[in-house]
């Protein structure tokens, strides 16, 4: 099939923002069209959480059980291990309301085509997969479609292909933390100083092992483990700009650093990372843009506000910024033609500056406060010298209820616009 050359709406990025985006507004009889770079989602992504203000989302557009279906875990709690005990900084399971009392850990490549394969029913949607965003088009000043070409690896040795043009009405941009469209529109973000970066990598999972989330300080080291079933994700935390100094130190004297953090992790850490080219770096980073729109364009999620990983809410937080302005511009496009005015689009910015303040804030707070003093060392690890935040939450299980709903629901949270939802037929499970 031939690639459309005009749509209302031009998606830039397949990930989760950019695949809700899309389906609310085909549902909603509003041609769209979602350009995603890859020619699948098969990469190893490191923000693989489903929130639970998410998987209500998921009810309420009929996808509940095909969520279901997918191969996950259930996150319902999070803790640290300090040298002297551990403390329980939240429990969902008691906190929530609702039916998900819990995050859910699902690779993102199966949650993208789950979201893909719903997006592909509806006659007013378009994913074009290899499609790389190389530019805008403008008309009179306004943003007025993208250009874009055939996606190659950087490797490849063949001629790069013509570019092609997507008019529309208008321009989303979705492309993460790095966006393309962001540049394109000559548009910067104010950055807020962070201390920190990260190390992501796998280790196996053994029978015995702990569940669910696990935060481990002790000294000047700091690791955050996520639950993945047959595996855990790790994040080990370094001072901003070591990253260089750390790969020096070779592969023995990193495994040696995470046996130290973690003694019982020792008996696989002769095997895994099986090399430090497995390890890698997230270059962490709080932005955020004093202005998400320009005339015939619109920037949410990291594209808008690129988040810290501290309590793993960027994506969530992206996805409620998609289901905002699906219903703020959907319901302006449904009953008008032509270029969305800029002060709907502005809309959709007042809508979620707020709550991405708000996150933004608590994430810096906890650079300050917690990461930046415990990779200075400068962090007790009993849990009668924790700061006082910590000890309260640790000592008093109801204050648990707070950090369990700013992570699964967060602030602010967005519902399916009416024309989007649909009733599942369930049938014997």
């Amino acid at each position: 099939m031939a690639a459309p050359e005009r749509t209302r709406v031009a998606v830039v990025g397949g990930g989760p923002a950019g695949m809700v985006l899309g389906l609310l507004l085909a549902r909603g009889g509003i041609d769209t069209v979602v350009l995603e770079k890859h020619p699948d989602f098969l990469r190893d992504f490191r923000g693989d959480t489903v929130h639970a203000s998410t998987l209500t989302l998921l009810d309420e557009l009929g996808l509940g059980s095909a969520f279901a279906a997918l191969p996950h875990r259930l996150l319902e709690e999070a803790e640290i291990q300090l040298d002297a005990g551990t403390v329980r900084l939240a429990d969902l399971g008691r906190s929530l309301p609702g039916l998900h009392r819990h995050v859910a850990l699902v690779p993102q490549w199966d949650f993208l085509e789950m979201l893909a394969d719903a997006a592909a029913r509806e006659p007013h949607f378009t994913l074009l997969r290899s499609a790389e965003v190389v530019g805008l088009t403008h008309d009179a000043g306004r943003v007025a479609g993208v250009r874009w070409r055939d996606y190659r690896p950087p490797a490849a040795e063949e001629p790069r292909p013509a570019d092609h043009t997507l008019a529309a009405d208008l321009v989303v941009g979705c492309d993460g933390r790095w966006s393309a469209v962001r540049v394109g529109a000559d548009l910067a973000p104010r950055a807020f100083g962070v201390p920190v970066d990260v190390e992501w990598f796998r280790l196996p999972r053994h029978a015995g092992d702990p569940d669910g989330g696990v935060g481990r300080l002790s000294g000047s080291e700091f690791m955050v483990m996520i639950d993945r079933g047959d595996s855990w994700q790790c994040g080990y935390l370094i001072a901003k700009g070591q990253d260089e100094a750390l790969r020096a130190e070779g592969l023995d004297a990193f495994r040696a650093r995470l046996a130290r953090l973690q003694p019982w992790l020792a008996d696989r850490l002769d095997r895994a990372p099986d090399r430090l080219e497995d390890v890698k770096l997230l270059d962490v980073r709080i932005e955020r843009l004093d202005t998400w729109h320009r005339d015939g364009l619109l920037l949410i999620g990291d594209a808008a506000h690129p988040m810290s990983p501290v309590g793993g809410v960027g994506i969530n937080l992206a996805i409620q910024d998609a289901v905002a302005a699906s219903r703020i511009v959907g319901q302006w496009m449904r009953r008008s033609p032509g270029p969305v005015p800029e002060d709907v689009l502005a809309a959709v910015q007042r809508r979620r500056l707020p709550p991405t303040r708000l996150v933004q804030a608590f994430q810096r707070l906890a650079h300050r406060g917690v990461v930046n003093r415990a990779l200075r060392g400068a962090l007790a690890t009993s849990p009668d010298t924790l700061p006082l935040p910590l000890k309260l939450v640790g000592r008093f299980p109801l204050l648990q209820r707070i950090p369990a709903r700013f992570i699964a629901i967060g602030p602010r949270p967005e519902h399916a616009p009416s024309w989007a939802r649909r009733l599942e037929r369930l049938g014997p499970r």
